[in-house]
């Protein structure tokens, strides 16, 4: 017997819609109700929870404000139309291709050590906002490395699925980019404040090795496991409510409340 598994960990409209998408059995990707889960990470709780110093101070000689790691300056997101509005607001580090500093990727370690020690924020920005797409932006370079992740991607439910609990800020809840700068500004000047999105620290770890071949090849062993067969993957993949529509929900909102002229997806390019 043959199992035809379809597995990636890109979002869906990376690629063009699967043909003969009616010959699968299993699903393999970052979504949580695919057939094997393959996320990117997940926090898992401690029992009982470690003891830690909760008077460390995550903000103690940080003296730059938010940075920025990226490649991909035209993503389906548009989240560069938000970084440039943002940027208007609070001084936000760019590096990589879209931006004038580099930090080179031979060097990760490096660079992700340089985060931890020099910055208080980092823009976690999915290049689409499909359900459950949270990647190693947000586990590795942020939540691993003591740096608040500020995130743009699936909605806040599905970041609360796998985060710590009050451990990330969420564009979606502030109306602008400009509103959510003044937030940051607070934050980067009350320390207190700051270090309450670092209480989840010794109540869990942060998993990213899910051990997927692993439980790949339990279930190819279940002999009890009941077999599967999609009639259409692309509906269940790409269908209506997978993703987001690519006009960013802020600049919906701020152009049905603004009382200045609307922003445009073309007015602000990338740099």
């Amino acid at each position: 017997m043959y199992i035809w598994i379809l597995f990636n960990t890109e979002a869906p409209y990376s690629h063009l819609p699967v043909k003969d998408s009616n010959v699968f059995n299993w699903t393999a990707n970052y979504r949580w109700d695919s057939d094997v889960p393959h996320p990117y990470g997940y926090f898992m709780k401690y029992t009982p929870p470690l003891p830690v110093d909760g008077r460390k101070d995550y903000a103690k000689d940080k003296t730059k404000k938010v940075a920025w790691f990226v490649s991909n300056c035209n993503p389906r997101s548009n989240r560069t139309i938000y970084v440039n509005e943002l940027a208007k607001h609070i001084s936000i580090d760019v590096y990589g291709n879209c931006g004038k500093l580099q930090c080179s990727l031979t060097e990760k370690e490096k660079c992700l050590e340089m985060l931890k020690n020099d910055y208080k924020f980092y823009l976690s920005f999915e290049n689409s906002h499909c359900v459950h797409y949270i990647t190693e932006k947000f586990f590795t370079n942020a939540l691993s490395y003591d740096v608040l992740p500020i995130v743009m991607g699936p909605n806040r439910d599905d970041y609360e699925l796998v985060a710590p609990k009050n451990s990330f800020i969420h564009v979606d809840d502030f109306e602008s980019p400009k509103k959510l700068a003044d937030y940051l500004h607070m934050l980067d000047s009350n320390h207190r404040l700051y270090n309450e999105y670092f209480q989840w620290k010794g109540s869990g770890t942060i998993i990213q090795d899910t051990r997927f071949y692993c439980r790949l090849c339990a279930m190819l062993h279940d002999t009890e496991r009941a077999p599967r067969h999609y009639e259409d993957f692309n509906k269940w993949w790409r269908g209506p409510g997978t993703c987001q529509s690519v006009t960013p929900r802020w600049i919906r909102m701020y152009n049905q409340h603004s009382e200045f002229p609307s922003i445009s997806l073309k007015r602000v390019s990338a740099h």
